[in-house]
Order: C-alpha cells, then structure tokens, then sequence
C-alpha cells in the first residue's frame, strides 16, 4: 500500500484538528505537517516534501493562490488539492492556473476529500462535480470577450482594483465593500496573478492606464 503525505495548510486550528482527525480513518493516508499560512506552507513543503498539499485559500499573510504558484515553481513533485468554501468559477479558474490539482469545497467532505487525496497522488486532476458543474457551465456561457487581450476583471475586482489605487488598505476596503478583509485579501491575490503584477505600483497603474481611477487623484 502507497502512503499518501499530506500537509494541511489553513489559518484554523479547530479546522486543521478536524481533517486530521477524518483523515486518520484511512491507512494509506498521513498527515506528517500542518502549515496556518502560505509562507509557512512554502517553508514546510522544502522540509518534509508532501505528496498533496491540501491547500486553504484566504488566509492572512500569503494566501492560497501566491502559496500555490511558490510550491509548483519550487517543488513541482508536491502536488496541491485546494479545500476552500469558494465555489466561483474566478476562484476556481486562478487557482488551476497557478497549478492546483484539484478543488474541493468545505461543504463535501468525508468521501469527496478522500477520493480527491487518492485521485491527484495518482498524478490526475480531481474536481468535486458541483465545482466540475461550475466550470462547465462557464464554458457553455462564456462571459462576453473585451478588447483587452488581457483576462477582463469583475466588477468586483475592478471595484477592489480602485479602492487599491486610492492607496487604500485591505481592511479599509473591506469596510467600504461590506466584505470580511479575507476576501479582499483574496481579491487582491487574484488580481496580482490575473494581472501579471508584483507590486501594488503596477496594480495603481493599471487601474490609471485603463480609467478606473482619475490619473489626478
């Protein structure tokens, strides 16, 4: 029997006790690690060289996104399966794209966790069918096409995109959007991918090249 290594990464100690828990039902699975942010996921990952990283996404600190983009640069034997609550297809997309193996949501766990674990060890890619229903329900409608050969941003990125470029911060625009700062934090994770930036310079000017902020301000 092959041994699945697996190190838990999510900022919740009561959560990361539980899927230990659940995952010790099984022989051929091990929790040898458990890692409350990204940094300290990436840091592990080079140390004990986990099979599956089973990957939260909004976290504080580096989230799932940037964490996930480090570990498949660094160490492209580990393989990540996200467990996130996020089901939305830009979630989804942005973390296949940064080399997840799989997704899997909060809600389905038990059997659909173990199954994904099994499935990506196997070097496949895993999709819990109501995040598969997601994304093929996205490629039957596809959002209208842009005259930016760059990936179009949501109304809500653009809206968190201009909150970024008045030089706000995350818990300010949290207050300002009604939304808690772990999903800003994801937003703006997000946008530094989708838009190839490494800074908050580049995201300010973005939102100046394309009229999202007044080049004034």
């Amino acid at each position: 029997m092959t041994m699945i290594r697996v190190l838990l990464v999510d900022d919740h100690a009561i959560l990361r006790e539980g899927l230990r828990a659940l995952l010790s039902h099984y022989e051929d699975v091990e929790v040898i690690g458990e890692a409350q942010d990204g940094a300290e996921a990436v840091a592990l990952v080079g140390q004990l060289q986990p099979d599956i990283v089973l990957m939260d996404v909004a976290m504080p600190g580096m989230g799932g996104l940037e964490a996930t983009q480090l570990i498949r640069q660094q160490h492209p034997q580990t393989r990540v399966l996200v467990l996130t609550q996020y089901d939305d297809f830009q979630y989804i997309q942005s973390l296949l794209r940064a080399g997840a193996s799989g997704y899997v949501t909060k809600r389905a766990l038990g059997t659909d966790l173990i199954a994904a674990l099994q499935v990506v060890a196997r070097g496949e890619t895993y999709l819990q069918p109501s995040v598969a229903s997601t994304v093929a329900e996205q490629f039957r409608h596809p959002a209208d096409s842009t005259d930016d050969l760059m990936e179009p941003l949501t109304s809500r990125e653009q809206e968190i995109l201009k909150h970024i470029a008045q030089g706000k911060t995350n818990p300010q625009i949290a207050v300002a959007l009604s939304l808690s700062v772990k999903t800003v934090e994801w937003h703006r994770a997000n946008l530094m991918s989708k838009l190839d930036a490494h800074s908050a310079a580049d995201l300010v000017r973005y939102a100046v090249q394309h009229g999202l902020v007044d080049e004034s301000r």
